[in-house]
């Protein structure tokens, strides 16, 4: 292979495509990759970004939710502790409401008795004037008698 002069044309043409290439050319396309390295890399830190915020957002959301079922035992707790407060007052108020009607029968049974001996004497006391009238085969006067017939109850 000879070298001739096309030879070296296409040699200098190479180099001066080259050169400019590299003075021109290469200056945009070194900074298109670099841009673009940096939207990669901006890209990537906005998805560890995305990434760590997603993990405070769970943790947020787990905290609140135990907060919040902390918070529902709390409220049923205390219906509980009121339902057992009901529970009692109701069993006070009922055995209170017995004692009650117990007196109310036992006064009312303590007042029967009484209407009862009341009654009792007096007809033991008009026994006694029955009695006492046919032994003296006479008539005796009950409004006349009352004191004694009074007495004579109450001695009965």
């Amino acid at each position: 292979m000879d070298i001739n002069l096309t030879f070296i044309v296409q040699g200098i043409a190479f180099f001066a495509v080259a050169w400019m290439v590299m003075k021109f050319g290469w200056p945009h396309i070194i900074g298109a990759i670099e841009e673009r390295q940096q939207k990669i890399a901006e890209g990537l830190a906005a998805a560890d970004n995305s990434q760590k915020a997603l993990a405070q957002a769970e943790e947020k959301v787990n905290e609140e939710l135990r907060a919040a079922r902390a918070k529902a035992n709390e409220i049923i707790e205390q219906a509980h502790q009121r339902a057992n407060q009901i529970i009692d007052a109701a069993k006070n108020e009922a055995i209170a409401e017995g004692a009650r009607q117990k007196a109310l029968a036992e006064s009312e049974i303590v007042a029967s008795t009484n209407r009862a001996r009341e009654d009792l004497r007096k007809h033991v006391s008009q026994l006694a004037v029955t009695g006492a009238e046919k032994l003296l085969r006479r008539e005796i006067d009950a409004n006349a008698h009352k004191a004694l017939l009074d007495e004579l109850a109450a001695e009965i």
